[in-house]
């Protein structure tokens, strides 16, 4: 008799998104003449550069033609993006151990975070941040290591919390834990730690033998002059530590869909038998056996970001995101509402005056938060606790929106009834 795998019943079944998503369009149904204004979903509003366009129809005529005809591509990625990712976001940081062997091209950061996991054994612990991006601890729960669901917590796994009271920066286990989930800068509070801060991470993988999952999806957003880039940047951090990258919030690749992961050569650990296995050589085995790799018009697009005109459209890109996260940012301070993020990082972390007094515990739950923001103001936002529940009463608003829209939220936000 065929047996479903029984993970899959004990996941809550609403996905955070897709509950935000749920709710926005009931409350489009029922007030079809209100203009709701989206401050949820890290989507972006900028169409694709001419540099890409140029780029992805070049390819595609490329395609139509003898010569240019491309079937199956490398599992790990074009040899001409590889490089060129090697040496733009690497070589050029000063970060000289990782190469283009190093480098797998993916259709996305969400993707290679959900596969990873492929990688972990069975009776390993798992440390998220809370809040965190859900799919590091959805993945785990679904391939067997969440435990049971207690209070909001699977007890599988090991919460690494962050609070206004250390600054949502989690803080190094007392005890050992095997693989640690850290994203920064963070989604979803836009904290970034400074390379004193991450250099701890590293020392502790190094020591307990750990494996850190880093996810870098933000980085392009870091102006902070001591915030690293890469973990590369910390002295052997390419003994402990995976890096995944994504073009969807630099390029506006959301709907064209490539990143890539970085497991570097020198990311060895010991099998039960004793023996030294290179996860580059797993990872590698693990693509070439469930991935048939990126569209080879989608890898010429990506090509085209690291030329000078592709690099100057991802700086404006940034720079656009960046100015609506900052005014959002002082709005909302204005208000008297406790904010984070929006400096090194597209998404304002607030909770409101009105909310009471954080400490205490918040008078409204993030959900109901939500919907007062959405019947009052239309403004849609992300409930903290779709994070984890140490973001109970806290919302995230994404600075992905357009201009245009993002002043009119603000202007919502300055005059609304909301505090």
């Amino acid at each position: 008799m065929f047996k479903v795998n029984n993970n899959y019943a004990e996941l809550p079944e609403s996905y955070l998104f897709s509950e935000v998503a749920h709710r926005l369009a009931a409350y489009r149904e029922a007030n079809p003449d209100r203009e709701v204004i989206r401050m949820d979903i890290g989507d972006v509003s900028i169409p694709l550069g001419d540099v890409v366009v140029k780029a992805l129809c070049k390819a595609s005529e490329d395609m139509g033609t003898r010569t240019g005809f491309h079937g199956y591509g490398p599992e790990q990625g074009y040899l001409f993006l590889r490089e060129k990712i090697a040496r733009f976001d690497y070589k050029e940081h000063g970060i000289h151990t990782i190469g283009a062997e190093d480098i797998f091209v993916s259709d996305g950061a969400k993707s290679d975070l959900g596969n990873f996991v492929d990688m972990f054994g069975d009776d390993i612990r798992i440390a998220v941040t809370d809040p965190g991006y859900p799919v590091y601890v959805d993945t785990n729960v679904l391939s067997g290591r969440g435990g049971k669901l207690v209070d909001g917590k699977w007890s599988g796994l090991t919460y690494l919390e962050c609070k206004p009271e250390n600054g949502f920066k989690p803080q190094v286990p007392t005890d050992g834990v095997d693989v640690i989930y850290l994203c920064f800068p963070n989604n979803p509070t836009g904290v970034a730690l400074n390379r004193s801060e991450l250099k701890e991470w590293v020392d502790y993988a190094i020591e307990h033998g750990s494996l850190l999952i880093f996810d870098s999806a933000y980085e392009a957003y870091i102006s902070s002059e001591d915030v690293p880039h890469s973990i590369y940047e910390i002295e052997e951090a390419e003994k402990v530590a995976v890096e995944i990258r994504s073009y969807s919030k630099t390029a506006g690749f959301t709907g064209v869909r490539c990143g890539y992961t970085v497991v570097p050569r020198a990311l060895e650990f010991k099998s039960d038998s004793g023996n030294q296995i290179s996860l580059n050589k797993m990872w590698n085995r693990r693509q070439s056996t469930k991935f048939n790799g990126v569209g080879y018009i989608v890898q010429k697009a990506a090509e085209a970001l690291y030329t000078a005109e592709g690099r100057e459209m991802i700086r404006e890109n940034i720079a656009y995101y960046k100015k609506n996260a900052a005014m959002l940012r002082e709005a909302l301070e204005k208000k008297s509402w406790m904010v984070i993020g929006g400096i090194d990082s597209p998404y304002v972390w607030a909770f409101p005056e009105s909310n009471g007094v954080y400490s205490e515990g918040a008078s409204l739950t993030s959900w109901q938060l939500f919907d007062k923001l959405l019947s009052e103001l239309n403004i849609s936002s992300t409930p903290g606790v779709g994070f984890g529940e140490c973001a109970e009463g806290w919302v995230r608003f994404t600075g992905f929106n357009t201009y245009e829209n993002t002043l009119k939220a603000i202007e919502r936000i300055e005059s609304g009834i909301l505090k």
